[in-house]
């Protein structure tokens, strides 16, 4: 494998944004574990963090670059600050820039990565759970598969739930006045019902989250809205909270998810 660290500036957010690319290489000299190439234009993860991590974080706290080894994907981290991954009320236009300019910026630098919605895959965990499914729902065009892990997803129930006037000011920067984040393009659960009735292709989604975790119920109400509106949909749950070694676990599992469909579509 090879591993970059990009710094590249952004024109959508009119500043200078750091990613780190994960590239596969074909070696067989590696004490541990063997490279493959793919053949052809290479599939890619666009890898999402949570709110207090940043684009180094999956390589920090899991495996991500000896997992994906012999799986012959590009795996892209980018860093979206405390954006949400959305066009921020009073912020940045983050949507955008990650489901838009930064696809273009990867395979302008890297121009063997695959263009097809089926070569590009979206994951992340807690607020970057919310950014996957977000790119699955919103850019379905260009992400065919997205997967979400303790994923922060019904944000209505979020910021209904704010108490002090300084969490309020907070997230509506982020997502605007929150009597209005209902059936707005940041309410995933509008956004599933859009995206069903328009008649353009549907994303497979993975989802899996710890039973003890604070957004275990986010998630249930999420599963139950997705399987009755007809979405592929895998859910997994278990035993566990909000923490890393839940994820570590279970990015493996998003891959084998990933790597079967990929399979079944070659």
């Amino acid at each position: 494998m090879a591993l970059l660290h990009v710094d590249f500036f952004s024109d959508v957010l009119g500043m200078c944004m750091q990613m780190d690319v994960i590239l596969p290489q074909q070696t067989k000299g590696q004490i541990g574990m063997e490279g493959r190439k793919s053949g052809g234009k290479i599939p890619t993860l666009y890898l999402l963090h949570g709110m207090s991590d940043d684009h180094t974080i999956w390589q920090r706290r899991t495996s991500i670059e000896r997992y994906v080894s012999e799986l012959g994907i590009a795996v892209v981290m980018p860093t979206t600050h405390l954006g949400w991954y959305t066009n921020m009320a009073w912020g940045n236009r983050y949507q955008t820039y990650i489901s838009k300019e930064l696809p273009e910026i990867c395979r302008s630098f890297f121009n063997n990565l695959s263009e097809k919605r089926e070569d590009n895959y979206a994951a992340g965990l807690s607020m970057g759970g919310y950014g996957a499914l977000k790119l699955g729902l919103s850019a379905s065009e260009s992400f065919g598969y997205a997967a979400s892990l303790s994923g922060g997803l019904d944000v209505v129930q979020l910021c209904n739930k704010l108490e002090t006037e300084e969490e309020k000011h907070f997230w509506q920067g982020i997502f605007g006045p929150i009597d209005q984040i209902e059936n707005s393009t940041n309410d995933l659960f509008a956004e599933a019902v859009r995206l069903k009735e328009s008649g353009k292709p549907l994303p497979k989604l993975y989802m899996w989250c710890g039973t003890e975790d604070f957004l275990y119920d986010h998630n249930v109400k999420m599963k139950a809205h997705l399987t009755k509106l007809g979405y592929d949909l895998r859910y997994e749950e278990g035993p566990g909270d909000h923490q890393w070694k839940y994820w570590d676990e279970n990015i493996q599992n998003v891959l084998k998810w990933l790597m079967e469909n990929r399979r079944n579509n070659q």
